[in-house]
């Protein structure tokens, strides 16, 4: 894995989770600098909120962004993670369901499934699939690489995505490369069987001691990907060292997979958060 361009893709993410879910501002022609890379925003995501247990309101909410680079053409679907995702660990309701784009695509958790069939380019929900809508969009040029990226919640609905393309979309988007930051298990083994023989690149970034990448629990459900792991506890050279405070917030904090992912690269450090500094 190129750990540079996996920053870059999760600094694309951190551009979304900063924008407030309730603000339905569509930002398409907005202008976008990440990693060295000028974007330009072709039109924000939208999505109704996960549902959970503490929470059954079913909130439109911008979710995500699709981005073309101004140089190469290349496109990214960013999608930020979500607070329910705690509320939805409260819940530990894991239930499966059929996977709705692909017949022998096994079976996804229902919360994701749900909130992934929601996805639209517009405020007001559509009658055609996700997929679809993103093969209809006027891109300022011509469409080169795509790739899908998502944190937590956001990893799953990316993870979604990424088989759905390439099962169902057109070229060039039938193609799509994956990076996915603390994302936890999406489907049973029969969907990571698929998504793995057809998804050709991927990378699953998980810090070590997150909770989400964990959850929900197998055998019922199986990661896609080989994980790229990263380890908040520096072991070398002795003694060891603890390099993020150890709580469930930073621990799957994306700043934090950032920060661990920078100190990988030849670039500089990505400073953590005062309040995750063990």
């Amino acid at each position: 894995m190129d750990v540079n361009m996996a920053i870059q893709f999760g600094q694309l993410v951190d551009v979304v989770s900063n924008i407030a879910p309730n603000d339905l501002t569509n930002r398409a022609g907005t202008a976008l600098t990440v990693g060295g890379t000028n974007y330009t925003v072709v039109t924000t995501v939208y999505a109704n909120d996960l549902a959970t247990d503490m929470d059954a309101s079913r909130d439109n909410v911008s979710i995500g962004l699709i981005c073309q680079a101004d140089t190469t053409g290349d496109v990214a679907v960013a999608i930020r993670g979500t607070r329910g995702i705690w509320e939805w660990i409260h819940d530990v309701n894991f239930f499966l369901v059929p996977c709705p784009f692909l017949a022998a695509g096994g079976h996804t958790e229902d919360g994701f499934t749900e909130m992934y069939e929601s996805l639209r380019t517009d405020v007001a929900e559509g009658s055609t699939t996700f997929v679809a809508e993103i093969g209809n969009l006027a891109f300022p040029r011509t469409v080169g690489l795509v790739t899908v990226c998502g944190q937590s919640l956001g990893g799953a609905l990316a993870t979604l995505l990424a088989l759905d393309l390439t099962a169902n979309g057109r070229a060039p988007f039938n193609q799509p490369a994956a990076y996915t930051y603390g994302s936890p298990r999406t489907g049973d083994s029969a969907f990571a069987a698929t998504y793995n023989q057809a998804v050709m690149t991927s990378h699953r970034i998980a810090n070590r001691l997150d909770i989400v990448p964990q959850l929900p629990p197998p055998p019922l459900y199986e990661h896609v990907a080989a994980p790229y792991e990263l380890n908040p506890i520096r072991f070398l050279p002795p003694p060891p060292k603890v390099l993020v405070d150890d709580t469930l917030p930073c621990e799957h904090s994306l700043n934090t997979y950032l920060y661990l992912l920078s100190l990988q690269s030849s670039g500089a450090v990505i400073p953590l958060d005062a309040a995750c500094q063990p």
